[in-house]
């Protein structure tokens, strides 16, 4: 059976309906016509964040990461591997927690760099440490369908 999944546009924000069977089909967004998927991590920040996590219906994966952590730049490239193959099973994105530290403390984010899987709003799984690709896909799968 088909569902019309909501996707947020990483580039205009707006929120688009696909057949999920139709999403493995490089979907544009109907606005800005911008690729739904573009096998790179969204930039998350205080002003966008909340409708990534509430609108998007497939899972969210955000990286909490700082600039000054050598962990946390290891693993970027990694990070952006995991949204090629992840995508658009999933959604990866990666928010700034010097930038936000509001969202830092209100998510409880005690050791960067963090990784939480969030569904429809909700957090559902949480993993701190950096980890390689392999992990990473592993770790989404496990909590999610893939």
């Amino acid at each position: 059976m088909s569902t019309l999944p909501h996707i947020v546009c990483p580039h205009c924000e707006t929120i688009n309906r696909f057949l999920s069977e139709r999403l493995t089909l490089y979907p544009r967004c109907g606005r800005c016509k911008e690729a739904l998927f573009t096998g790179h991590p969204v930039e998350l920040t205080g002003k966008n964040f909340s409708k990534h996590l509430a609108r998007n219906d497939i899972p969210v994966v955000i990286d909490f990461w700082a600039p000054w952590c050598g962990p946390c730049k290891m693993m970027a490239p990694a990070y952006a591997d995991a949204a090629v193959k992840l995508e658009p099973k999933a959604r990866l994105a990666k928010l700034n927690t010097e930038q936000e530290q509001n969202i830092a403390a209100q998510y409880n984010i005690r050791s960067i760099s963090t990784l939480i899987i969030f569904k429809t709003g909700r957090e559902i799984a949480r993993q701190p440490g950096a980890m390689d690709a392999a992990n990473i896909i592993r770790w989404v799968g496990s909590h999610i369908r893939t």
